[in-house]
Formats: structure tokens, C-alpha cells, sequence
């Protein structure tokens, strides 16, 4: 690989590494406003539901983040299809118009028009 391609993957892994972290810092956010809801629990009892809540939100997050990529992964292969396809299309009625073209030409210059 070449140095652009390098940095730009080391952004995007980067980028990655900061959202995921953004969400793990949401999700526990998120246990505290919860724990807060329940005064009665102790510290400990509010620290396990913290932690499982937290663990709950991420495996979640992971399964959702998941599919979005499977999902994203089959739409670009069949948008490579798709596009394959049209190029294929778009090349053949390209030949086909510059054959015709000089097929035309061939016949007026044959009969002399």
C-alpha cells in the first residue's frame, strides 16, 4: 500500500476507535442515570447493576453495529453487480452504435449517397 492509503486507514480505524469509545462512555452514563432511579441500592448493589447494565448496552451496541456492517457489506456487493452489469450494457450499446454508425457509412459510401 502507498502512504495515502496507510493514513487513510489509520484514520478510519482511529475514527472507529473514538465512536466506540463514545459509546462505551454513553452506556455508562446511561447505567448511572439509571442506578440513580434506585436510592436504595447500596454502593456495591449500584456498582453491579452499573456494570451489568453497561455490559448489557454494549452487547447491543456490538450486535446492532453487527448487522449494520453484514447489511452494509451485501448492499456493496450488489451494487458492484449492479454496476458490472451496467458497464457491460453501457460498453455493448456503445459497440453496437459505433458498428451501426460504420455499417451506415460503409452503405453510403457503397451506393454512393
Amino acid at each position: 500500500m502507498n502512504p495515502i492509503q496507510d493514513s487513510a486507514r489509520g484514520l478510519n480505524q482511529l475514527e472507529g476507535y473514538l465512536l466506540w469509545a463514545a459509546e462505551v462512555e454513553d452506556a455508562r452514563r446511561q447505567a448511572g442515570r439509571f442506578t440513580e432511579q434506585l436510592p436504595w441500592l447500596t454502593s456495591a448493589q449500584r456498582e453491579d447493576v452499573e456494570h451489568l447494565y453497561t455490559a448489557e448496552r454494549i452487547a447491543a451496541s456490538r450486535a446492532s453495529l453487527t448487522r449494520i456492517c453484514d447489511r452494509a457489506a451485501e448492499l456493496r456487493g450488489e451494487y458492484e453487480d449492479r454496476y458490472r452489469q451496467l458497464r457491460v450494457r453501457c460498453v455493448a450499446a456503445a459497440v453496437v452504435g459505433v458498428a451501426s454508425g460504420v455499417g451506415a457509412a460503409i452503405v453510403a459510401i457503397l451506393t454512393g449517397s
